[in-house]
């Protein structure tokens, strides 16, 4: 049986920043049908605006699904849609960059999984701690990962704002997935790179843990405000809060329908 809608708190909000005049973040919550995400354009003016709210827009069309399986085989297609509909509209501008990072939170029966593509990030707030689940598809991590460089070089590394993936930039998407169990309390944050510029991962911890979800997204946007906010910024909370009867699973491995088949 699907997770209800009364086991997550969710907060959402957006700004289009104190530098940009246009925002080309999207985001959408839907805590009924068991998925949440941010979308965070590129390409400039309309164009980011279009990629963006293109895969938002075809996410929307999701059902509330039949089980974990079912869930991440809808996205997985009205991904691939949409990076479709981005690829023959860059073709009719003559080639223009229509393309958007993506991450998506996705629930069902008591497990998780995040899917991204980009630099938008996804963090799980646990146990008093904090933890980055996706991986950001940059230059500058793929830098850090193979050795190139030390994490103190990357906070200060030119261009670190290029990302390797992104919908609509590629005739194929490149996703990456991955899932766990989900735990009582646990609070996920999802959001685009104009956050993190400028807030740190700690700063977050202490307003997810402090307040309800959508106090919490308000007064995160808000310090990114105070701090000169260069880019639209965009958050998403949400936190998993059970029926106190339901069984946990702590520990427990997600199942195995949970598999990538992109």
């Amino acid at each position: 049986m699907q997770l209800s809608l009364a086991m997550f708190d969710t907060g959402a909000g957006t700004h289009v920043g104190k530098v940009r005049q246009r925002n080309e973040d999207r985001f959408l919550a839907r805590p009924g049908a068991g998925f949440w995400a941010v979308a965070d354009g590129m390409g400039g003016h309309e164009d980011g605006e279009f990629a963006s709210q293109t895969i938002v827009e075809a996410l929307s069309a999701i059902e509330p699904p039949s089980s974990a399986a079912d869930l991440l085989t809808r996205c997985e297609q009205q991904i691939v849609e949409a990076n479709e509909r981005l690829r023959d509209a860059s073709r009719e501008r003559g080639g223009a960059i229509l393309g958007s990072t993506i991450a998506v939170l996705l629930a069902f029966e008591g497990y998780y999984a995040c899917v991204w593509s980009g630099d938008s990030r996804i963090y799980v707030v646990r146990g008093g701690a904090i933890k980055q689940l996706s991986r950001d598809h940059t230059e500058v991590q793929q830098l850090l990962s193979e050795g190139v460089i030390t994490p103190e070089e990357a906070k200060t590394w030119p261009n670190s704002n290029v990302v390797t993936r992104a919908i609509g930039v590629f005739d194929s998407p490149e996703l990456e997935l991955i899932s766990g169990a989900l735990e009582s309390g646990d609070s996920f944050v999802i959001c685009s790179d104009g956050l993190t510029q400028h807030i740190k991962d700690e700063e977050i911890l202490d307003w997810v843990s402090s307040g309800g979800s959508q106090q919490a997204c308000d007064a995160l946007i808000a310090l990114t405000l105070e701090r000169g906010a260069t880019d639209n910024v965009t958050v998403v909370v949400v936190r998993y809060q059970p029926d106190p009867g339901q069984a946990e699973r702590p520990g427990a491995q997600p199942p195995d329908l949970w598999e990538w088949r992109g």
